[in-house]
């Protein structure tokens, strides 16, 4: 049974990352997950610090979830010291894997608050601001579609999913934009009309002050 990520040891998906790849072989160095990580384009998925990715290793030992497994010499090379995935560590990497996959959490992205809060700007102004959005998002995707093309000559499918769904996301948020800037642009789009009018007047629309009167009615 997964875990309430709340009340998870550790919150940073590099370590997820971290205890994945340890999961596929026996001892790994840092730097060697580093490179891994590089190999496979994760850095396009996964908020990758490389600076920061021993203090990852080091709260992960702290925590039980890897352990010392020896020291690695090459030549005149200096040591490196490899790590080993813990059983605690498979079991808290198959729940957190768990957990993410089967329970939605709503992230709060700040494209969503801007929208909640939409209606300060005039709408002629929003929909200059969302074509150029869209013209982002359509960069955006293009540089997707040629990573995902790079990529998938030299890695399975199966290390591609998060790309196919980066993009999958922007070519679905690209629509949405489209379609809600034509709603504004031809009239449309309910309480579009009381919109301009505060704009042009100033003055908040009636029948925007009575909702909030129908909402102080129920409290």
């Amino acid at each position: 049974m997964a875990v309430a990520t709340g009340r998870r040891k550790l919150r940073n998906p590099l370590a997820l990352a971290v205890m994945v790849l340890l999961s596929e072989r026996a001892a790994m160095h840092p730097y060697e997950i580093a490179q891994t990580l590089r190999r496979r384009g994760k850095e396009y998925s996964i908020k990758i610090n490389y600076g920061s990715l021993y203090t990852v290793v080091q709260n992960l030992e702290k925590h039980g979830f890897v352990e010392f497994a020896e020291v690695q010499r090459h030549g005149n090379r200096p040591e490196r010291t490899l790590y080993a995935l813990t059983a605690a560590g498979r079991e808290e990497m198959a729940d957190w894997m768990a957990d993410i996959i089967s329970v939605p959490v709503h992230e709060f992205p700040i494209f969503e608050t801007a929208l909640s809060l939409l209606g300060v700007l005039p709408p002629d102004e929003v929909m200059e601001l969302l074509d150029q959005r869209l013209s982002t998002l359509e960069v955006q995707a293009a540089a997707t579609r040629a990573v995902l093309g790079k990529l998938s000559e030299t890695l399975p499918r199966i290390f591609l999913v998060e790309t196919e769904y980066q993009l999958h996301m922007v070519e679905a948020e690209t629509e949405w934009v489209r379609g809600f800037r034509k709603e504004i642009a031809d009239g449309t789009l309910s309480g579009v009309a009381g919109w301009r009018q505060w704009h042009e007047t100033g003055e908040v629309p009636a029948e925007w002050r009575e909702l909030e009167n129908e909402d102080h009615s129920r409290e």
